[in-house]
């Protein structure tokens, strides 16, 4: 092991003297510290300063009762609603906006046409495809029948993209409401294969010719109207997802009598839907610990190949308070379910959906991975408020109030691998934990992504590591964002990126943020602190509209930790953690000489002070000065001239090092110790706490934090000292990679060498060549 130098120094006792001392300032700090202020909204009766909803706070409200027909055969869905909206805000409204997401498939929307594309060396045919995708789009899209009043009245409407506006007869005051009604109709998008595929729509089996219809975004819904955006109706391009208003929804849906249907909400006509075996199967499973298949694998295989019915069955379901309502509909499902109890003793139906294809997997983890997400979620934000929990295998990922869309299917021969395993845990944890990021607190997803994907991810982690100890988590440990981080900085955006525009998605709307409030959490304010503030987030914006500006603020509110800093760099900025230890020096006192006394004489000269230019042009004008006016204003230092007195020339004796120790008295004070100099340059950008991982030469390790002030009044570098019982072999920082440290090579004293890094891979993938030899001596050619 390398030895550092050890360097001596004197030890003395300091007395106070008059000793002036002028240090020279050597700061060199920039703006890392300071408020974000002006870059975040002022505060106001609706948002208050410390991130509560003020006491004006206002949202509107938005009921809908809905009719519709699944036409299976022609994969179309036609519907009407009526829409009962609230204004509760304080303006006058002379129309209002609302969402056509099938529109997004309409071959006329830009979104079709603003993303670049290239022809590369080898292009397969669905790259192809997608070149011309909107070939295939001529029939999708919403397609508008009529709009009403509640009297029958016609509307005037526009329609821009997936946006429209309808005008109001009469102004819509604070306080009132408007009944008005839709018919509509749309063909579903073949979701998996589709050359533009989307979030709903529908998975085909063409070998038993049956469906698996997600109905998602379906409805033309309100948009939100609120105090910040005032109509958020920016255009839905696939990408930034929704801003939904809440409100009470019914919803009858027709369909084949040989489907089964899951959705949002509770139904309340099981009674006439189900089987006798059903209907006992689901009361048994109210009280079970275990899952309990109402449709049982058998029952969905046979239902899966018998013939189709003609018949026709309405399944209603009521949800209270949502931001929105999806629903699912196939032959071929298992449905299965088991209870989760909140802390109240509340009761919630955690149910899945899958077909055989999923079976192996869903029916042993999906139900009771719902459960777990409720219990861990309700540990960390508010107890889940709502009656239905639901997860659908339907080999995609997609969140909506109560009932989520999955993947996560088997071998043709029922075997399934680890990473099938996990992913499908992990998408049902994420999905399932959308029900509280943005489906209760409702963020703006159109706006800000990670609101609810970064959010979410980071609870998921929490809720992953809860499953299993040694969980592989994607995201949330620092040291998963250093790959990223690393990239050059023209390939890395702002957290604060608005959805459409980012470019990295995965990285920027899910791990970063996940990984900022993991450190938040677990190195920067601690679990206690973080974890009071962030529950009271979740129960201050429960059912509202929070912004960024909300969380920050109620951040630090809640907790009393100042997170400017972070916010500024992790959210705003671009830098990643690169800190280096540059230096080490070790000192010990040198316990048998003593300093050499000294005297030192300073001579202050007191002058006349500079005579400033604004003063002599007083003079020269003549201006009358009041203490020369009046008498009262004069005393004796008005006419005090220091230079001109007799202490002009002033000595000021210091006596350096004025009183030494005994050497026993050494030996007892400073005989242990050892004094360790460590230099630190901040190479990333940006600040973090530092730290350190001390080992001694006994083999035993101590952990030390520096906070981040250290960095306040330098933000490229310090210098500390330590001081140690006993003698250092190695220092290492960020020892645990809590900081997303990208740069590890210059984290340790001595130097200990990176590995380099080599790939690795289970087998070539070969194909089979025809042997030409043999290929010739079927054609009767010697070799």
């Amino acid at each position: 092991m390398k030895k550092l130098k050890c360097t001596a120094f004197g030890v003395f006792l300091l007395l106070l003297t008059t000793q002036v001392v002028w240090a020279q300032n050597t700061s060199n700090h920039g703006n890392k510290f300071e408020q974000l202020g002006t870059e975040l909204p002022s505060p106001n009766t609706y948002r208050s300063v410390d991130g509560a909803p003020g006491p004006d706070y206002w949202q509107q409200r938005a009921d809908y009762d809905i009719e519709c027909e699944l036409l299976t055969e022609t994969q179309q869905l036609v519907g009407n609603e009526l829409i009962t909206y609230y204004n509760q805000s304080p303006n006058n409204l002379r129309y209002l906006w609302l969402q056509l997401d099938e529109n997004q498939h309409d071959p006329g929307v830009d979104n079709h046409y603003f993303d670049p594309s290239r022809i590369t060396p080898a292009m397969d045919q669905r790259a192809l495809r997608e070149l011309e995708a909107t070939k295939e789009l001529e029939k999708y899209g919403h397609k508008i029948q009529e709009v009403t009043d509640d009297n029958g009245n016609e509307l005037r409407y526009t329609i821009n993209q997936t946006m429209m506006r309808i005008d109001l007869p009469e102004v819509l005051k604070p306080g009132e409401k408007f009944s008005f009604r839709i018919k509509w109709s749309y063909y579903l998008i073949d979701r998996v294969k589709g050359a533009n595929r989307g979030r709903g729509g529908y998975e085909y089996f063409p070998e038993e010719d049956n469906y698996i219809f997600t109905i998602s975004q379906w409805f033309p819904r309100m948009c939100v109207y609120d105090d910040v955006t005032g109509w958020q109706n920016k255009q839905f391009t696939g990408r930034g997802e929704f801003a939904l208003a809440f409100g009470n929804y019914v919803v009858k849906m027709t369909v084949p009598s040989d489907y089964v249907v899951g959705s949002t909400g509770e139904c309340l006509n099981y009674s006439t839907l189900l089987s006798a075996d059903e209907l006992q199967r689901w009361e048994q499973a109210k009280s079970s610990k275990t899952p309990i298949e109402i449709v049982t694998l058998d029952e969905a295989l046979k239902n899966a190949k018998s013939k189709k019915s003609k018949e026709k069955k309405t399944w209603i379901y009521k949800a209270d308070f949502v931001r929105d309502f999806a629903w699912t509909a196939s032959r071929k499902f298992v449905w299965d379910a088991m209870p989760h109890f909140n802390e109240d003793g509340k009761r919630v139906m955690c149910m899945s959906y899958y077909p055989k294809e999923s079976y192996p997997i869903y029916s042993r983890y999906s139900t009771k991975a719902v459960a777990h997400t409720l219990k861990t979620y309700s540990q960390y934000s508010i107890p889940y408020p709502y009656p239905v929990a639901i997860s659908v295998e339907a080999s995609n990922g997609m969140e909506y109030p109560m009932i989520c869309f999955n993947y996560g299917r088997a071998e043709e021969d029922g075997t399934y691998t680890e990473r099938s395993k996990l992913g499908a845990i992990s998408v049902i944890i994420h999905e399932v934990g959308h029900n509280y990021f943005p489906m209760i607190i409702n963020s703006d997803e159109r706006q800000w992504s990670w609101m609810d994907e970064g959010i979410n991810s980071f609870v998921q982690f929490l809720s992953e590591q809860t499953f299993d100890n040694n969980y592989p988590s994607r995201r949330g440990a620092a040291y998963k964002a250093t790959s990223y981080m690393s990239l050059p900085k023209n390939q890395l955006e702002p957290i604060m990126t608005n959805s459409e525009n980012i470019i990295g998605f995965g990285n920027n709307a899910y791990m970063k943020p996940a990984v900022g409030l993991n450190m938040l959490r677990e190195t920067i304010m601690g679990r206690e602190l973080f974890d009071y503030a962030f529950k009271e987030y979740c129960r201050r914006w429960a059912f509202k509209h929070p912004t960024p500006a909300d969380f920050f603020r109620t951040m630090e509110d809640a907790s009393g930790v100042d997170l400017d800093w972070f916010w500024r760099g992790w959210f705003y900025g671009i830098d990643p953690v690169d800190i280096s230890l540059d230096d080490v020096a070790w000192y010990k006192a040198d316990l048998e000489n003593d300093p050499e006394k000294r005297e030192t004489k300073t001579v202050i000269k007191k002058e006349k002070p500079f005579d400033h230019i604004s003063k002599r042009r007083n003079r020269e004008e003549g201006i009358k000065f009041s203490v020369e006016e009046d008498e009262e204003l004069v005393d004796f230092y008005t006419n005090y001239k220091p230079w001109e007195t007799e202490d002009s020339v002033q000595t000021v004796t210091t006596e350096l090092f004025a009183e030494t120790f005994s050497a026993a008295e050494k030996e007892e004070k400073f005989g242990g110790k050892n004094y360790y100099e460590l230099k630190f340059s901040n190479k990333g950008g940006l600040v973090m706490p530092v730290i350190l991982e001390w080992t001694f030469d006994d083999g035993t390790t101590e952990i030390e934090r520096i906070p981040v002030e250290i960095w306040r009044k330098n933000e490229n570098s310090f210098t500390k000292v330590f001081v140690k019982d006993k003698e250092v072999t190695g220092i290492r920082v960020d020892p645990y990679k809590e900081t997303a440290d990208i740069d590890e090579s210059n984290n340790n004293w001595p130097d200990i060498p990176m590995p380099s890094r080599f790939k690795v891979f289970k087998q070539h993938k070969t194909e089979k060549v025809p042997n030409p030899m043999q290929k010739a001596r079927k054609k009767g050619i010697k070799p």
